[in-house]
């Protein structure tokens, strides 16, 4: 199979090494906005580089993967999907539900399919836990909480055309740090029906939030608890803790670090935790791999027509729930959430 890569940074130098270690797929075209980081990705990966979209959507490919700022997501792949490209999105999906409902019309209308690189609910201990919780090795949900708390430097804002701003990035630390732990509490313990969030900037020169809390009322009647932020120095693991009837499991980065169940039964335990900010060189490799899981679920929906561990609709999940927290700190209410979409 032949992939495409939207866009030329960093997360697009993981989507073309991951894609290049796996059997039977090339890396055929490569296009950003950035010639020369675009220009020494192809070579690399011994593809050829492309400054115009249409131009590379036309190259002859079956699927791109979209690694592009957040606020082009939609509309770089509502034309691939005109073009008959399966569209595989970096998370989030867009920055707004709006966007991606556009985007799931669009790719319905092809007849092509849509996933999101929500490449965590694939990793084996994390994969181990969702079966555990949903044959009930829990119990009754009762509370689940994720807690991102990073730490960016400036220049990590100041060097970057698009981080931190609304227009590309949609928001700060929610939109961009936490939504892949957003994305798992919802995985895990189902819809948020209600909302209440606080968002401030307190250290960075930025237009969106680095600092942010939300209170969950999930559909389950169990509740939950968001802290995200990339003001926290020197940086954290991420942690997300599950809490049943029956017991408790604690995960920090992709690690489950602590099983605590009544009926004394092990868990998915696992080592230490992960990196702290996710943004360590020896954390390449790992996202590499990680990427590897996630693309090769996708060609896997493709030839089998099976659905990939994330699709689209999966993805306006998180996507809503952002949105919701966002209304509710800038209104000071609750906030009620619709799961609709196109």
């Amino acid at each position: 199979m032949r992939v495409g890569i939207i866009g030329g940074g960093n997360i697009s130098e993981t989507h073309a090494r991951a894609a290049r270690e796996i059997e039977g797929l090339r890396v055929e075209a490569i296009y950003g906005s950035n010639a020369e980081r675009t220009g020494s990705l192809a070579a690399e990966m011994a593809a050829v580089a492309y400054d115009d979209l249409d131009r590379f959507l036309d190259h002859g490919l079956d699927f791109v993967i979209i690694g592009s700022p957040s606020g082009r997501h939609a509309e770089q792949g509502i034309a691939a999907a005109r073009r008959g490209l399966h569209v595989l999105v970096e998370k989030p999906i867009d920055i707004t539900t709006g966007r991606v409902d556009a985007l799931l019309g669009e790719t319905r209308s092809a007849g092509v399919r849509l996933g999101v690189c929500f490449q965590d609910r694939l990793h084996p201990e994390i994969n181990a836990t969702k079966a555990m919780v949903d044959a009930g090795g829990l119990g009754r949900p009762v509370m689940a909480s994720g807690h991102v708390k990073w730490y960016r430097p400036p220049e990590y804002y100041s060097t970057s055309k698009w981080r931190g701003t609304y227009r590309l990035d949609g928001g700060g630390a929610l939109m961009n740090q936490a939504i892949h732990t957003v994305d798992l509490l919802l995985w895990m313990f189902g819809n948020d029906r209600r909302v209440s969030g606080a968002t401030a900037t307190r250290l960075h020169a930025i237009e969106v939030e680095d600092t942010a809390a939300a209170v969950l009322e999930f559909e389950s009647g169990a509740l939950g608890l968001i802290e995200a932020t990339t003001s926290v120095y020197p940086g954290y693991p991420r942690r997300l803790e599950l809490t049943g009837t029956e017991g408790t499991i604690v995960i920090e980065h992709d690690r489950v670090t602590r099983t605590d169940l009544k009926s004394g039964a092990s868990g998915p335990d696992g080592g230490g935790a992960g990196d702290t900010n996710a943004s360590a060189s020896s954390a390449r490799v790992a996202d590499t791999r990680a990427h590897q899981r996630i693309i090769r679920d996708f060609v896997n929906a493709i030839q089998t027509g099976a659905g990939p561990v994330c699709d689209g609709a999966d993805g306006r999940r998180s996507v809503a729930l952002v949105e919701a927290i966002y209304a509710s700190a800038r209104s000071g209410q609750p906030v009620e959430i619709t799961q609709g979409g196109a």
